[in-house]
Formats: C-alpha cells, sequence, structure tokens
C-alpha cells in the first residue's frame, strides 16, 4: 500500500473518532438529573412571579440543596436549568412551583410521561409528601398538561422522570407555610430519591 494511501487510512480514522467522541460527549451520562426549571430563561415562560417572588429562584434554592444532600449521600447527580442535554439517569425530577390566575386555585401536583415506571414513581412520591405538604392537591398532570413537556423527549430514565410542583407560588398561604420550609421541601425531595436508588439496589440484592 502506497503511503499516501495510508496518510489517507488514517486522516479518515482520525476523522471517524473525532465523530464518535463528538457524538458521545452530546450525551449526559448520570444516575440523578435534577431540573431547576425556568433557571437561565430570561424571555418565554421564565416562571411564575407572584408579590416578589419568583419561581425560578425557588426552583433553583431547592435544585441546588437537593443536589448537596444526593452528594453527600455519594449519589452521582447532575443539576441543569431549563436547557436539559440528552441524558441518560436512573431518575430525573425537575423542580417547580405552580402559579394559577385564580389564586389558591392548585397546590401540589406531579407531571410524567404515563411510563409504568413513572406512574409507580409518582406514586410514590405522592404518598411521601402527601403527608407533608398541608394543602391541596391539583389533579396530576399524568399524561395530559405535561405529556408534551419537552424534558421527556431528551431524558431516558430506568425508573422515571417526576416534574414536581412543589406547591402554589401564587397563594399566600402556601408561601407563607413554603418559604421557612423550603429546606425541608428538598431533603424530602432528596431523601425520597435516596430510598427509591436504594429499593433499587435491594431488589437487584435479592434476585
Amino acid at each position: 500500500m502506497s503511503e499516501r494511501k495510508v496518510l489517507m487510512l488514517l486522516a479518515w480514522g482520525m476523522f471517524l473518532l473525532l465523530i464518535i467522541a463528538i457524538w458521545s460527549g452530546g450525551t449526559l451520562n448520570t444516575t440523578v438529573l435534577i431540573q431547576a426549571g425556568h433557571v437561565g430563561r430570561t424571555t418565554g415562560n421564565i416562571g411564575s412571579i407572584h408579590n416578589g417572588l419568583k419561581e425560578s429562584e425557588w426552583n433553583e434554592r431547592v435544585a441546588i440543596r437537593v443536589e448537596d444532600i444526593l452528594k453527600n449521600n455519594g449519589i452521582i447527580v447532575n443539576r441543569v436549568g431549563a436547557k436539559i442535554p440528552t441524558t441518560n439517569a436512573v431518575i430525573a425530577v425537575a423542580i417547580h412551583f405552580d402559579g394559577s390566575e385564580n389564586h389558591c386555585a392548585t397546590g401540589a401536583s406531579i407531571g410524567h410521561d404515563g411510563s409504568m415506571g413513572s406512574q409507580l414513581l409518582a406514586k410514590n412520591w405522592k404518598r411521601e409528601y402527601g403527608s407533608f405538604f398541608p394543602f391541596k392537591w391539583h389533579r396530576d398532570n399524568f399524561t395530559k398538561n405535561l405529556s408534551d413537556y419537552y424534558g421527556f423527549s431528551k431524558v431516558n430514565t430506568s425508573k422515571g422522570f417526576l416534574v414536581l410542583e412543589l406547591g402554589e407560588i401564587t397563594c399566600k398561604e402556601q408561601t407563607d407555610w413554603l418559604e421557612p420550609r423550603l429546606g425541608e421541601v428538598a431533603a424530602k425531595v432528596a431523601y425520597f430519591i435516596i430510598k427509591e436508588l436504594d429499593n433499587d439496589k435491594k431488589n437487584t440484592t435479592n434476585n
């Protein structure tokens, strides 16, 4: 084989390796993905704003605390804002607070893509948060309002992807109760995720 052909083959090989590296680098692989809803957006859907409270700021405060707790428990976690990368994860959770023009019309709710894993995860979360959150639950957005949530098409999970509405930021009664308890809310989310991951480990061991 001539030297020119060898060089051309090497060049094509390097090009293919570069393409593979770029393609692989475009996908995030993690155990837990935490999205702080609306964070980073300055136009479009920037989240609810009411009486000086910004949903995006609350979302970020809770998401940061969830991330810290998970990391302190040795769990691989990635936190993102409104822009979600293509991701493979065991569990994904988007942090939100609801808003309504008819104040105090909503409360907590759960959104997911309708998969069996997400349905089970949602049921477990409602049981967990329902014993803590003293206000109403809005009808869960299982496959209706949030069936086209853009994050569901970006994230592949083995256990599910939940969009958690943790209370209504446009309801003074709820925000007065929630604001001093945002750390507790974050802990509820974090330890719920830890429990779900631990259950997976136990099931794997038993099998």
